[in-house]
């Protein structure tokens, strides 16, 4: 589309041989606020594999089972083992202090107490249980921002599902698990679906789209001191990756279980992000979903087994 160079693409971590061939596989992922990538390796045996997900999201766990957490800064590699594991996880999020919280993307309501059942474990530094509680239901994306505070996404399960902070789409919750930001009507339409998510020094974006009269897909910039927040029409339509630098950003969009992916340069001018450049980037290993994380001006890519950084 256009004469620019090719973007800058850094290779951050590829999942060791000697983990591979003894048999682990690595699942949930993350990168912090200082950049730290994080990931968590299970063992084949603690996992099945469901034949119509394709990728390492079609993994999942047998029942209650131990983990090993790599945290890459850096050349420097931290390796924690978590025991006792229980549920499905969808998400794994880093929190201050080297702790860090697994999220299954369903939750429950007791049909006793009609309450509804934790999602969300908070870990210590080394990888004991500290808390649990519900962040909603249906969870397409998530993400911590650097004080700690928790912010979803949500889709069309949950938003119609009867959890009363999934129903707004969008939600921003503390470290215990309490709701503290709703958008309030302040979109400028409903969400349908969660995209996926990013942070710049102090501002959260979630990506989302609408089935609705406003169908399309947005970027909304949340400021947590005041609540505000301000939406933007995207122009990329539902985006796997989304990293903002100032009026700069940068969007992929995979071609599913395919080593490649489109990668779309903007500028925002105004109210408008507009396409600078974009173009077909060839990229290590397969790429599926949950795919992107925005960190600071940089977007982390997962491709199969090797994570690559990409500045905006």
């Amino acid at each position: 589309m256009s004469d620019h160079t090719d973007p800058p693409v850094h290779e951050a971590w590829t999942v060791p041989a000697d983990d591979i061939a003894q048999g682990r596989e690595a699942l949930w992922w993350s990168v912090g606020p200082a950049g730290e990538l994080s990931v968590l390796l299970v063992h084949r045996r603690h996992v099945d594999h469901t034949p119509y997900i394709r990728g390492w999201v079609g993994w999942r766990p047998k029942g209650t089972f131990t983990g090993e957490l790599v945290t890459v800064t850096g050349q420097q590699e931290r390796r924690t083992t978590v025991e006792n594991i229980e549920g499905r996880p969808s998400h794994l999020a880093l929190l201050p202090d080297s702790r860090f919280l697994l999220v299954s993307g369903r939750t429950m309501r007791n049909k006793s107490d009609g309450l509804w059942a934790p999602n969300a474990v908070v870990y210590s530094a080394t990888g004991t249980p500290e808390a649990e509680f519900c962040v909603g239901d249906d969870i397409p994306a998530l993400v911590t921002d650097r004080h700690g505070r928790i912010w979803t996404a949500h889709g069309d399960e949950g938003i119609y599902g009867g959890h009363p902070e999934s129903g707004a789409g969008l939600a921003g919750w503390n470290t215990e698990g309490r709701a503290i930001w709703s958008p309030r009507g302040r979109l400028p339409c409903p969400p349908l679906e969660g995209c996926t998510a990013a942070t710049e020094g102090d501002q959260v974006w979630l990506v989302w789209y609408s089935g609705g009269s406003m169908r399309g897909t947005f970027l909304s910039r949340i400021t947590p001191s005041t609540g505000e927040v301000t939406t933007y029409p995207s122009p990329v339509h539902a985006p796997d990756g989304f990293a903002v630098r100032g009026n700069r950003a940068l969007l992929t969009r995979r071609h599913h279980n395919e080593p490649t992916v489109e990668l779309t340069r903007a500028e925002l001018d105004g109210t408008t992000w507009t396409v600078t450049d974009q173009r077909v980037l060839d990229v290590p290993g397969r790429v599926v979903l949950r795919c992107g994380q925005g960190r600071d001006g940089t977007l982390w890519l997962r491709t199969g087994d090797t994570w690559l950084r990409i500045e905006v």
